[in-house]
Protein backbone atom coordinates (compact mmCIF):
# COMPACT_ATOMS: atom_id res chain seq x y z
CA UNK A 1 0.00 0.00 0.00
CA UNK A 2 1.61 3.38 -1.22
CA UNK A 3 0.61 6.53 0.83
CA UNK A 4 0.44 9.83 -0.76
CA UNK A 5 0.24 12.91 1.16
CA UNK A 6 -1.78 15.77 0.24
CA UNK A 7 0.89 17.32 -1.72
CA UNK A 8 2.04 14.56 -3.75
CA UNK A 9 -1.48 13.95 -4.43
CA UNK A 10 -2.40 17.14 -5.59
CA UNK A 11 0.77 17.09 -8.08
CA UNK A 12 0.08 13.46 -9.26
CA UNK A 13 -3.20 14.62 -10.49
CA UNK A 14 -1.66 17.77 -11.95
CA UNK A 15 0.65 15.90 -13.56
CA UNK A 16 -2.14 13.56 -15.43
CA UNK A 17 -3.92 16.11 -16.23
CA UNK A 18 -0.96 17.83 -18.09
CA UNK A 19 -0.43 14.14 -19.44
CA UNK A 20 -4.04 14.20 -20.76
CA UNK A 21 -3.91 18.03 -22.09
CA UNK A 22 -0.55 16.61 -23.99
CA UNK A 23 -2.34 14.00 -25.55
CA UNK A 24 -4.95 15.41 -26.77
CA UNK A 25 -2.68 18.17 -28.50
CA UNK A 26 -1.02 15.05 -30.03
CA UNK A 27 -4.22 12.84 -30.88
CA UNK A 28 -4.00 11.27 -34.07
CA UNK A 29 -6.47 11.34 -36.26
CA UNK A 30 -8.03 8.25 -36.11
CA UNK A 31 -8.96 9.25 -32.33
CA UNK A 32 -9.95 13.08 -33.25
CA UNK A 33 -12.90 11.20 -35.80
CA UNK A 34 -13.67 9.07 -33.03
CA UNK A 35 -13.70 12.24 -30.22
CA UNK A 36 -15.33 14.28 -32.23
CA UNK A 37 -18.17 11.29 -33.46
CA UNK A 38 -19.07 11.58 -29.73
CA UNK A 39 -19.47 14.88 -29.29
CA UNK A 40 -21.52 14.63 -32.20
CA UNK A 41 -23.37 11.84 -31.06
CA UNK A 42 -23.59 13.22 -27.96
CA UNK A 43 -25.39 16.74 -29.33
CA UNK A 44 -27.55 14.84 -31.77
CA UNK A 45 -26.14 16.15 -34.48
CA UNK A 46 -27.48 14.07 -37.15
CA UNK A 47 -25.68 15.63 -39.75
CA UNK A 48 -22.15 15.47 -38.40
CA UNK A 49 -22.76 11.95 -36.86
CA UNK A 50 -24.13 10.11 -40.74
CA UNK A 51 -20.72 12.01 -42.03
CA UNK A 52 -18.55 11.19 -39.20
CA UNK A 53 -20.16 7.03 -39.44
CA UNK A 54 -19.38 6.98 -43.16
CA UNK A 55 -16.11 8.52 -42.71
CA UNK A 56 -15.48 5.66 -39.93
CA UNK A 57 -16.33 2.77 -42.10
CA UNK A 58 -14.06 3.83 -44.80
CA UNK A 59 -11.22 3.73 -42.71
CA UNK A 60 -12.36 0.39 -41.46
CA UNK A 61 -12.86 -0.41 -45.09
CA UNK A 62 -9.27 0.39 -45.37
CA UNK A 63 -8.07 -1.23 -42.66
CA UNK A 64 -9.70 -4.61 -43.53
CA UNK A 65 -7.97 -3.82 -46.76
CA UNK A 66 -4.09 -3.76 -45.47
CA UNK A 67 -5.00 -6.47 -43.08
CA UNK A 68 -6.22 -8.91 -46.35
CA UNK A 69 -2.43 -7.74 -47.63
CA UNK A 70 -0.90 -8.84 -44.82
CA UNK A 71 0.04 -6.02 -42.35
CA UNK A 72 -1.44 -6.85 -39.10
CA UNK A 73 -1.45 -2.47 -38.15
CA UNK A 74 -3.84 -0.67 -38.56
CA UNK A 75 -3.54 1.92 -41.13
CA UNK A 76 -1.72 5.57 -40.80
CA UNK A 77 -2.57 9.07 -39.89
CA UNK A 78 -0.86 9.45 -43.70
CA UNK A 79 -3.10 6.62 -45.02
CA UNK A 80 -6.28 8.24 -43.44
CA UNK A 81 -5.49 11.31 -45.21
CA UNK A 82 -5.83 9.62 -48.61
CA UNK A 83 -8.97 8.14 -47.44
CA UNK A 84 -10.54 11.58 -46.41
CA UNK A 85 -9.02 13.13 -49.75
CA UNK A 86 -11.00 10.17 -51.59
CA UNK A 87 -14.54 11.09 -50.05
CA UNK A 88 -14.18 14.35 -50.75
CA UNK A 89 -13.36 13.65 -54.89
CA UNK A 90 -16.42 11.47 -54.15
CA UNK A 91 -18.47 13.98 -52.73
CA UNK A 92 -17.34 16.85 -55.37
CA UNK A 93 -18.23 14.22 -58.43
CA UNK A 94 -21.62 13.72 -56.98
CA UNK A 95 -22.34 17.79 -56.84
CA UNK A 96 -20.86 17.42 -60.61
CA UNK A 97 -23.40 14.80 -61.27
CA UNK A 98 -26.35 16.86 -59.23
CA UNK A 99 -25.78 19.96 -61.15
CA UNK A 100 -27.02 18.91 -64.42
CA UNK A 101 -30.29 17.58 -62.32
CA UNK A 102 -30.79 21.02 -60.43
CA UNK A 103 -30.40 18.90 -57.47
CA UNK A 104 -30.09 21.55 -55.01
CA UNK A 105 -31.24 19.83 -51.63
CA UNK A 106 -28.38 16.89 -52.49
CA UNK A 107 -25.91 19.16 -53.74
CA UNK A 108 -26.16 21.17 -49.62
CA UNK A 109 -25.94 18.10 -48.60
CA UNK A 110 -22.61 16.69 -50.25
CA UNK A 111 -21.36 20.76 -49.37
CA UNK A 112 -21.67 19.99 -45.69
CA UNK A 113 -20.42 16.46 -45.80
CA UNK A 114 -17.30 17.89 -47.60
CA UNK A 115 -16.89 20.62 -44.92
CA UNK A 116 -17.24 17.89 -42.11
CA UNK A 117 -14.49 15.93 -43.96
CA UNK A 118 -12.19 19.02 -44.03
CA UNK A 119 -12.08 19.69 -40.72
CA UNK A 120 -9.61 16.62 -40.69
CA UNK A 121 -7.45 17.79 -43.17
CA UNK A 122 -5.08 20.03 -43.07
CA UNK A 123 -5.16 23.20 -45.19
CA UNK A 124 -4.97 22.51 -48.54
CA UNK A 125 -3.01 24.31 -50.88
CA UNK A 126 -3.58 26.96 -53.44
CA UNK A 127 -3.46 26.60 -57.37
CA UNK A 128 -0.61 28.81 -57.56
CA UNK A 129 1.57 27.26 -54.67
CA UNK A 130 1.25 23.84 -56.29
CA UNK A 131 2.18 25.19 -59.85
CA UNK A 132 5.34 26.73 -57.82
CA UNK A 133 5.60 23.44 -56.42
CA UNK A 134 5.88 21.80 -59.80
CA UNK A 135 7.45 23.78 -61.45
CA UNK A 136 10.66 23.93 -59.06
CA UNK A 137 9.97 19.55 -59.42
CA UNK A 138 10.38 20.04 -63.51
CA UNK A 139 13.50 22.38 -62.83
CA UNK A 140 15.63 20.32 -60.35
CA UNK A 141 15.00 16.78 -62.04
CA UNK A 142 15.21 18.63 -65.43
CA UNK A 143 11.56 16.91 -67.03
CA UNK A 144 10.40 18.27 -70.03
CA UNK A 145 8.18 15.31 -70.97
CA UNK A 146 4.29 14.32 -70.33
CA UNK A 147 5.81 10.55 -70.00
CA UNK A 148 7.63 11.76 -67.08
CA UNK A 149 4.18 12.31 -65.05
CA UNK A 150 4.63 9.45 -62.84
CA UNK A 151 7.90 10.74 -61.38
CA UNK A 152 5.21 14.37 -60.16
CA UNK A 153 2.60 12.36 -59.26
CA UNK A 154 4.73 10.17 -56.87
CA UNK A 155 6.64 12.83 -55.68
CA UNK A 156 3.47 15.21 -54.91
CA UNK A 157 1.95 11.75 -53.10
CA UNK A 158 5.21 11.04 -51.03
CA UNK A 159 5.81 14.75 -50.22
CA UNK A 160 2.49 16.89 -49.89
CA UNK A 161 0.08 14.32 -49.27
CA UNK A 162 -3.04 15.72 -47.35
CA UNK A 163 -2.63 19.06 -48.52
CA UNK A 164 -2.84 18.92 -52.19
CA UNK A 165 -5.52 18.23 -54.31
CA UNK A 166 -3.77 15.83 -56.63
CA UNK A 167 -6.43 16.02 -59.25
CA UNK A 168 -5.93 19.79 -59.39
CA UNK A 169 -1.65 18.91 -59.27
CA UNK A 170 -2.24 16.16 -62.03
CA UNK A 171 -3.95 19.09 -64.26
CA UNK A 172 -1.38 21.99 -63.69
CA UNK A 173 1.29 19.41 -64.15
CA UNK A 174 -0.50 18.33 -67.29
CA UNK A 175 -0.33 21.74 -68.39
CA UNK A 176 2.81 22.97 -67.74
CA UNK A 177 4.22 19.97 -69.48
CA UNK A 178 2.02 20.41 -72.66
CA UNK A 179 3.67 24.13 -72.96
Amino acid sequence: LVVINYKSYKSFYSFLYQILCEKEETMDLRTQIDEKFKSSFKLKNTEEINTLKLIRNAIKNKDIVNRSEGSSEPISDQQILIVLQHLVKQRRDSIESFKPASRNDLINIEKKEIEIINQFLPKQLSADEIRIIIKKFFSDNNISSIKEMGKIMGYLKSNHAGNIDMSLAGKIAKDLLEK
